[in-house]
């Protein structure tokens, strides 16, 4: 399936440390930062919804609203369908993940690869217009199972990489490049550098997404190398819902 990204006039579609031996430095992007606070918060407001929700046809909590903090749970931020950012929380791009990331290319540039991070951080206002150009495209339904609603987008936390290999465009965002060399070494080495793959296969009822392999989101070595050798997601690890 054909997939495409709006950035720069150019049209894609997606729901899409300073070494990798450092933990996350929580002193660098604010997705990191009154973890503690927020959490208590959010404990309030989400924790009593459990499983007992309603949701609508996009997987999405009927009523929910855009809260006024940010979910973390053990201090790593967690955006998805069940937890929406704030509109006006706005960290950029994570400076932390953009190192980690040039230092997984200087590895990939020794197995002949260059990657390139086509897509990371988006604000609400920018997810915004995305996601109804989707709806206009393709409906509501469809739309939400490969685009967030604007609030609800990892894009958002500054963490999330759509990455593809320089050289090869055509398969930015599209499901064949997971079948491609670069897309399994990077599939393969990511976590090494602390990047999960976000919406991996067969996970799709509990990440809330289709699958994608090129939608990477930083969580710090250690845990991305746990949930990798555990085969599992981000929701799995924190024991929250999608």
């Amino acid at each position: 399936m054909r997939v495409i990204v709006i950035m720069g006039g150019v049209l894609m579609m997606s729901a899409c440390d300073d070494s990798t031996k450092n933990p996350p430095n929580t002193n660098d992007n604010p997705a990191y930062q009154n973890s503690t606070k927020s959490t208590k918060e959010n404990a309030t407001n989400e924790g009593s919804e459990g499983s007992n929700v309603k949701r609508d046809a996009g997987g999405y909590i009927v009523g929910k609203k855009i809260p006024k903090k940010e979910h973390y749970v053990n201090g790593i931020l967690l955006a998805n369908k069940m937890y929406p950012m704030p509109k006006n929380f706005a960290p950029g791009e994570s400076t932390e993940a953009r190192a980690a990331f040039n230092e997984l290319n200087k590895k990939a540039a020794k197995a002949n690869f260059t990657f390139d991070a086509f897509s990371t951080y988006r604000s609400f206002e920018r997810q915004e217009t995305l996601y109804n150009n989707y709806v206009a495209r393709d409906g509501a339904e469809k739309a939400d199972r490969y685009s967030a609603r604007p609030g609800f987008s990892e894009h958002q936390t500054g963490l999330a990489f759509d990455i593809g290999e320089i050289g090869n465009a055509g398969d930015y965002a599209d499901d064949r490049f997971g079948d491609t060399a670069a897309g399994k070494w990077l599939a393969k080495n990511a976590a090494d550098f602390g990047f999960i793959m976000r919406y991996p296969e067969g996970k799709e009822k509990i990440t809330g997404y289709q699958f994608e392999s090129w939608h990477f989101r930083y969580v710090g070595q250690s845990i991305a190398q746990e949930i990798y050798k555990n085969n599992s997601t981000l929701e799995e690890y924190l024991h929250e819902k999608g």
